[in-house]
């Protein structure tokens, strides 16, 4: 991995409904992710947050989008300057939010690849679009509209679409999928490791695969870690919690292994909400496993 980080706190809270997600950058800080990765060597220099306009309160019906404006501004914004973060020759790594961030995160990261590859570690698949979304939430829309699909003002971002090709994605943790991303993952055959098949495999499998799926055929990857991936045993500061997820010690394992095959070129961290939270307790495992993605090691 590079040896200079550069963090960026996106403290939205506009993509979904429960407050205190915008909360998450600074959780983040203070459980002292700076501190803790400039212990493994790294050089971390912290950008702080960047601005989050306000809710929209008039919404077109029609579209099915809530608060689409403020989400797509806040999107190009955090494009920018990722885009100049990977010029610069420093590793991203994004502190959210919800996971629409990941719109931004991507749309910034993907001008700089002609074949970026994607490990979306989440419960979730957010590849809904305006059509099959139950809820107009944003943040169950990221992965779609990061392969060109749903609203223009969150496909083209920076002014191209699409940033990343479905051939070129995991899902991993998938244990909470609606109908239209279930027939979205059939259509594009886009590769997903469900709670079936990480019970079945073993994370360790699952990661071996999964690093042996992308090493060829990508020119760099970026990990898009929602907390509530883990189980809310484990992680119960998030906005939308499905029981039955990856444990700590297995998301380890797999921050582990990504960081011996030195294959990831950027990061976001998402969802952590500390008004749900336990005193802190999924921002400190949040930076635990960027620890461990980053190299750490017991011996």
């Amino acid at each position: 991995m590079k040896s200079k980080i550069t963090i960026v706190g996106v403290p939205m809270d506009l993509g979904q409904r429960n407050p205190g997600v915008n909360m998450g950058p600074n959780a983040m800080r203070y459980a002292g992710v700076s501190e803790y990765l400039e212990g493994l060597g790294y050089k971390v220099t912290d950008y702080n947050d960047i601005e989050i306009g306000k809710a929209e309160y008039l919404e077109d019906p029609k579209i099915n989008l809530r608060n689409l404006k403020a989400v797509a501004d806040a999107s190009e914004t955090l494009g920018e300057k990722v885009d100049s973060i990977v010029k610069s020759g420093e590793f991203p790594l994004i502190l959210g939010g919800d996971h629409s961030v990941a719109i931004g995160s991507l749309a910034g990261i993907a001008k700089n690849y002609k074949k970026l590859g994607v490990i979306w570690y989440d419960a979730h698949g957010d590849l809904n679009t305006p059509e099959t979304s139950p809820s107009g939430n944003i943040h169950g829309m990221p992965l779609a509209a990061s392969l060109g699909i749903g609203h223009p003002a969150l496909t083209n971002v920076l002014n191209y679409s699409p940033k990343v090709k479905p051939e070129n994605i995991v899902i991993i943790g998938a244990r909470d999928l609606d109908a239209g991303e279930r027939e979205l993952i059939k259509a594009r055959g886009i590769k997903v490791y469900t709670m079936h098949e990480i019970d079945r495999l073993g994370m360790t499998r699952v990661i071996e695969e999964t690093i042996e799926y992308l090493k060829d055929r990508t020119d760099g990857v970026h990990l898009s870690l929602d907390l509530d991936g883990l189980d809310p045993a484990d992680a119960p500061g998030v906005g939308t919690p499905v029981i039955g997820g990856i444990s700590y010690r297995e998301s380890h394992l797999a921050m582990e292994m990504l960081a011996e095959a030195d294959i990831i070129t950027s990061a976001d961290f998402v969802e952590v909400n500390p008004i749900l939270d336990e005193r802190n307790r999924t921002a400190v495992v949040a930076v635990k496993l960027m620890g461990s993605l980053f190299g750490e090691k017991l011996l």
